[in-house]
């Protein structure tokens, strides 16, 4: 029989091969955590997905009951009866910044969460949405660009009227660019002076600088990504169709455009209960379009319950497109070029609960002419598309 100090040598041993067995299998104090890196930041810790939603729908108004302007504007009962359907339906809407609390801490959201944006302060938005907004008591985001308070233009918001919605606690300012030009058009030196400009005057008329940002017209390109991540924003949005969510690019954040045809009852009770199609791997990263039009758009899908043979994906214009699938990669091949301009494809997929998943991407397409590309016109309002 072995002696005493044998049999606690073997009994350490046997103890040591269990702690190192136990790291291995992740046993102790949960699994180890993947390895990250600089190029890839580590997602926040999240509750259990039983414990409430990780995503967001958002949604963008520019002008309301302008029947003059049928692209930016919705009518007046046509919003009255989205507020309706929120109230009657048990939609939380939340202030912007909340939610990108949640994102931020990987906290879940309460759920059906909803956001609620208005861009460029027109000041329809200030005689008519903001009454039925505040008579139901609902939080939203005004994106203002500060070139239009600063002209004094008679359909836009004065600098007393911000302030006065900067009072309001319903009421978030984001920041809206100051000269509200197509930013994927012009270098980073002009994007970075117009962004600290408008800053300026934020910090000038309000007292600080709104820290949410909207693309002008919704467009955006890595070198555009690269100029506003290098500001103290904290997210930043677009205007391509979509569900935000925790794991997207914060930086890209999607909405859905409501105008007169998008905000009609049938195509928002769709959109209001979509849930998010969660991808990676994202190719091209950059969604300016000059040389490979149309692009081949591909994408990893991110959740395994998405059956990828269920994935449907629709570009902008009526332009047909195929799938290549591989597996969880999926390749959309669109069969004719994008014209010049914003460019969009759309890929979503069946819910269990008969909604659907979405995911949204927009392109920004240049005209290619000898000299390099061909500028657009600033209208001065950001005109959403079919979403």
């Amino acid at each position: 029989m072995p002696g005493r100090n044998a049999l606690i040598a073997i009994a350490v041993v046997v103890l040591f091969g269990l702690v190192v067995l136990a790291w291995q299998t992740g046993a102790m104090d949960g699994a180890r955590p993947e390895p990250t890196s600089a190029a890839t930041p580590a997602r926040p810790a999240r509750a259990s997905s039983d414990d409430g939603q990780h995503h967001a729908v958002l949604l963008m108004y520019h002008r309301f009951g302008e029947d003059r302007y049928p692209a930016t504007s919705i009518r007046v009962e046509q919003f009255e009866a989205h507020i309706a359907y929120l109230q009657e339906h048990g939609f939380n809407v939340l202030p912007l910044p909340q939610i990108i609390d949640h994102f931020e801490r990987g906290e879940p959201l309460p759920p059906r969460t909803v956001g609620i944006t208005v861009d460029d302060a027109y000041r329809s938005a200030l005689e008519v949405a903001r009454p039925l907004l505040e008579a139901a008591d609902m939080p939203w985001t005004l994106f203002v660009t500060t070139d239009q308070p600063d002209r004094r233009l008679g359909d836009f918001m004065s600098w007393d009227d911000i302030r006065d919605l900067d009072a309001d606690p319903l009421v978030t300012i984001g920041h809206h660019s100051g000269a509200h030009h197509h930013m994927p058009d012009h270098d980073a030196a002009t994007n970075r002076h117009d962004t600290a400009r408008a800053s300026a005057r934020f910090e000038a008329e309000l007292g600080y600088v709104p820290d949410l940002y909207a693309y002008p017209f919704g467009e955006y390109s890595d070198a555009v990504l690269e100029v506003i991540r290098s500001f103290d924003f904290r997210a930043a949005f677009g205007q391509h169709s979509g569900v935000a969510h925790v794991d997207e690019a914060r930086f890209e954040l999607p909405r859905f455009a409501m105008n007169e045809n998008w905000g009609r009852m049938d195509r928002f009770e769709e959109r209001i209960h979509t849930k998010p199609l969660p991808v990676r791997d994202i190719a091209p990263s950059d969604s300016l379009v000059v040389r490979n039009n149309p692009p081949r758009f591909a994408f990893t899908l991110d959740d395994p319950a998405v059956n990828a043979g269920q994935v449907g994906c629709f570009p902008s214009g009526g332009i047909e497109a195929s799938i290549e699938r591989d597996g969880r990669r999926l390749t959309v091949v669109p069969q004719s070029a994008f014209p010049p301009g914003r460019a969009r494809i759309n890929c979503t997929a069946p819910y269990e609960d008969g909604t659907f998943r979405w995911f949204g991407r927009q392109f920004v397409v240049r005209e290619q002419t000898r000299g390099g590309h061909t500028p657009r016109s600033d209208p001065g309002a950001g005109v959403p598309e079919s979403p």
